[in-house]
């Protein structure tokens, strides 16, 4: 990113954060929580304070991010170092990105730009100009990602509901700001649990280290198994009803799983852990000292913003995210592939000046496909 780039994308973030102060406010008890931010082009700035809506702003206003971060953790002291800060409690928060979903489709909007010459292009092996395999991958926007993205925020919300008996009212959703999505879990009795804790509830989020015997199957003696009934709650019922496909295929289907044997069924248990385990980041969730992109700001990423998500169904983050304006800005594109916008198709662009709506030049730097003029 050159010095054109850093003079555009800083001229537009300052903007957002002017006619937008509506969206970005210090979380419940701003003395105990840890700031950070960075800048184009530099590094982490951590153990920040700030205590206000206008401290905050100042900061946006007189520093002007990249990025802005704040603690789910509550310390006595969160500008101190991390081993003096005096760790209080953290809100459960759950990361689902759509580059770890495997979506099959995703490759058709994905593209390589070569460390060596820069050079961007189609999904390969090396770069066509000079042939270096030094290729770092690059996502534009995809429904399909979005919409696998989506299906997991609402087995999550199912799962923190019906078997952790967390009210929904306590549930929020967060748009990343690029592809995925960040669930809280606000005001809950799980706040003042450490990263083992943590770690556990991940593990039956993720259908993670489940055996036959939690479902009723005998490993000596397979005249005493018998599988959950198909209206089961929790694992079991849903466990069953991925296995049985309907009620009245219980028998027949538990009648087979039990010749198969234990070991056919502690397989085929590992093979649906995918299917029906939430696909989260255990490291987040588990990371107590974690700082996290904070809600209304915008991520240097994509340009998009992290905002809240009030209908998970309707949302779509390429319109409802994009909140920079539609001025007429000049770029150098080298974009191999087609994304959407604000409902509006761009690219595919090879090494062309182009004239496109601010929002969408500001896409395309963050994602070093285009350079300012």
């Amino acid at each position: 990113m050159n010095d054109k780039d850093i003079e555009l994308l800083e001229e537009s973030f300052k903007k957002f954060y002017f006619d937008h102060f509506n969206l970005i406010h210090v979380p419940e008890n701003p003395n105990q929580r840890e700031f950070g931010f960075q800048k184009f082009g530099s590094g982490m700035n951590r153990h920040i304070s700030l205590k206000t809506d206008k401290e905050l702003h100042l900061l946006l206003m007189q520093k002007v991010p990249s990025d802005v971060y704040v603690s789910n953790a509550c310390y006595s002291f969160p500008n101190l170092p991390m081993n003096e800060k005096d760790w209080k409690n953290a809100e459960l928060i759950f990361d689902i990105d759509a580059k770890d979903l495997g979506v099959k489709s995703r490759e058709k909007h994905s593209c390589v730009k070569c460390a060596e010459c820069n050079e961007v292009s189609t999904l390969q092996p090396s770069c066509p100009s000079c042939q270096s395999n030094k290729l770092s991958k690059i996502t534009l926007s995809c429904n399909d990602c979005i919409t696998e993205a989506k299906d997991q925020v609402k087995k999550l919300n199912e799962i923190l509901i019906d078997d952790f008996g967390i009210n929904q009212d306590s549930i929020q959703v967060f748009f990343s700001g690029n592809e995925g999505f960040h669930i809280y879990v606000n005001n809950s009795e799980f706040q003042s649990i450490g990263a083992k804790e943590r770690a556990e509830i991940v593990d039956h989020i993720m259908f993670r280290g489940l055996i036959p015997e939690t479902f009723g199957f005998k490993k000596f003696n397979s005249e005493k198994t018998s599988l959950p009934d198909f209206n089961e709650s929790g694992w079991r019922g849903r466990v069953s009803k991925t296995l049985y496909g309907s009620k009245s295929m219980r028998a027949k289907v538990s009648k087979e799983i039990i010749s198969s044997g234990y070991s056919a069924f502690q397989k085929q248990l590992e093979t649906i852990k995918e299917q029906i385990g939430v696909r989260i980041d255990p490291n987040v969730t588990v990371d107590v000292h974690r700082i996290f992109r904070l809600p209304g700001s915008l991520n240097s990423k994509s340009g998009l913003v992290k905002i809240f998500v009030n209908d998970i169904t309707k949302f779509d983050p390429y319109v409802d995210a994009c909140f920079i304006d539609s001025e007429n800005t000049q770029v150098v594109a080298n974009c191999p592939i087609q994304f959407t916008l604000k409902n509006k198709k761009f690219g595919p662009y090879r090494q062309k000046t182009i004239s496109v709506p601010k929002y969408a030049a500001v896409y395309m730097i963050c994602k070093g496909i285009a350079s300012s003029v």
